[in-house]
């Protein structure tokens, strides 16, 4: 698994994006290697600030009280925000890098720990009252092990709350790139996309998978799909971002889902 937070790659609102066939494994989704710019990056922009984790927390609603688990959670802004509206959290996440700077924000007494989504996770079953998995299961090729323990450590009746990278975003993007032949809409394929941030570069490997495939993915894994959200951005996202929304006032970039452990 790998930090959740700040998946801002061009080709989530159609724009340009670098594109590469192959790329070795350990080259690709070293968060450790530019967390602090990512991190940076995160805290401001306008798909994770301005758009997904408002979404998120909208869909999260009233949580006060409740034990939530941050799958994936990166240097700690969706933890902290939820947190702050009461709720009693942990999170877990594949960098050190990453939950390093979650530390430094949240304090030392924060639950915080190293794991890997997909492996087995260091919580008994029915621990939570619920998930949020914020833009990390599209880094995984199978979907099960990640949502079996998910589900595993959620109270019977408890939602996991997901958003993931667009299918149809993915699909037009490679569309525009004449790479549609390669990456037909109906497979599940990785992709490897070059982000910039910070003077930084990084390689980061996902996966397309079609809408067809997440939503039987999520309910072989014992979950009832109750939402599936394309939100609008903050109503203060087009007057802080005012190019953006010239360009582009409506766009697919994610898609939420919340579900409940049935």
């Amino acid at each position: 698994m790998i930090s959740n937070e700040g998946q801002e790659h061009a080709g989530s609102t159609g724009l340009a994006s670098s594109f590469a066939v192959t790329v070795d494994r350990p080259q690709v989704n070293d968060y450790n290697s530019f967390a602090e710019a990512y991190a940076a990056e995160n805290e401001t922009n306008l798909i994770n600030a301005f758009y997904e984790r408002p979404a998120m927390l909208a869909l999260a609603g009233d949580v006060a009280g409740r034990r939530i688990l941050d799958a994936g959670c990166g240097s700690g802004s969706l933890f902290a925000a939820l947190r702050d509206r009461g709720a009693l959290v942990s999170g877990f996440d594949a960098s050190a890098g990453m939950l390093e700077l979650a530390r430094r924000r949240l304090g030392d007494g924060a639950d915080l720990q190293v794991a890997d989504l997909g492996s087995p996770l260091p919580y008994a079953d029915d621990t939570f009252d619920g998930v949020v998995a914020s833009l990390v299961l599209h880094y995984l090729e199978d979907w099960g092990p990640a949502l079996a323990e998910l589900h595993r450590v959620l109270k019977p009746g408890g939602r996991l709350i997901a958003s993931v990278d667009h299918p149809f975003a993915t699909h037009l993007m490679h569309r525009q790139a004449g790479r549609e032949a390669a990456y037909e809409y109906f497979d599940t394929t990785n992709w490897t996309d070059e982000w910039t941030m910070g003077g930084q570069t990084a390689l980061m490997s996902l996966w397309h998978r079609p809408l067809h495939a997440m939503i039987e993915a999520f309910t072989g894994a014992g979950f009832r799909i109750t939402i599936i959200s394309e939100p609008e951005p903050d109503p203060a996202a087009p007057e802080l971002f005012p190019q953006a929304f010239a360009a582009k006032p409506r766009f697919l970039c994610f898609l939420f889902f919340v579900l409940h452990a049935d």
